[in-house]
């Protein structure tokens, strides 16, 4: 389990739950990311509907995502709502407890490799990336991609980083995306062909400036010629496709070339 940052969550944080007893007046419910700290939910907050038993909705074991409703510091209690919960934040949460403990597993296994306990492994690492990225894993994520530079920029001491990136690349496996465009390029120059390659030309050049990024250029059929570029991180491919298409633009005008280019959904 991992260690908390903190002894009680704050009125409106999301956590995630075990429901451990159902009565017929609500349940209590173990808090995963506050040490199983229990936690009570009233019948009132089980559902926005009208419900005739309790366990129509929630069982004994089950993982759910609540909202803290109230919470008493002196008697440390908290009350936490169910039917609070918009389906959008319940996969948010869900995804991002899943991710932490993952990262949290990762880095407490380094820790013990180099003798580091674990109360150093979270204050030294899982904290800071977490403070750094927003999510943990996503500072390992990021140390497989770019090295060292990845700990050092969230402030995790240089005795990690050999270890954690060696151990991260034999867990952490990073997802790529592709997106795709059309290019419209015609001329009725005698040197038409030519130019076109200029133009595609200028798209992969702009593209291949940037690391961990994938180009490929190639002719769909005349006039079209499809633009694909493949990485790591959505909205930065989409901004260096916007430049490369920019670029791509200017070349054609200056050649005098037909230019359009049409989105393709991957």
């Amino acid at each position: 389990m991992p260690i908390p940052r903190k002894e009680l969550p704050r009125v409106g944080e999301y956590v995630v739950a075990t429901v451990r007893e159902i009565f017929d007046y609500g349940a209590y419910v173990t808090l995963d990311e506050y040490n199983d700290l229990k936690a009570y939910l009233p019948w009132s907050e089980i559902a926005s509907r009208w419900v005739r038993n309790i366990r129509d909705v929630i069982r004994e074991n089950q993982k759910i995502v609540v909202r803290v409703i109230r919470v008493d510091r002196r008697r440390k209690t908290v009350d936490v709502s169910l039917k609070k919960v918009p389906e959008n934040e319940k996969r948010k949460k869900m995804l991002w407890w899943k991710r932490y403990l993952k990262a949290s597993k990762i880095i407490e296994f380094v820790a013990e490799k180099i003798g580091k306990t674990l109360e150093e492994a979270y204050k030294e690492v899982v904290w800071k990336l977490e403070d750094y990225y927003g999510d943990p894993l996503l500072g390992l994520e990021e140390a497989v991609l770019r090295g060292k530079q990845a700990l050092a920029e969230a402030g995790v001491p240089e005795e990690w980083h050999d270890v954690l990136i060696e151990e991260a690349k034999r867990h952490v496996r990073i997802k790529s995306v592709k997106i795709k465009t059309i290019l419209f390029l015609r001329s009725l120059a005698g040197n038409g062909v030519d130019r076109i390659r200029k133009v595609l030309e200028t798209v992969y050049e702009t593209i291949a400036k940037y690391e961990n990024v994938k180009a490929r250029v190639y002719l769909l059929g005349s006039p079209r010629y499809v633009v694909e570029i493949s990485g790591h991180d959505y909205k930065e491919l989409e901004k260096i496709l916007s430049e490369a298409l920019g670029n791509a633009e200017k070349t054609a005008k200056e050649l005098e070339l037909e230019f359009r280019y049409e989105r393709v959904e991957t």
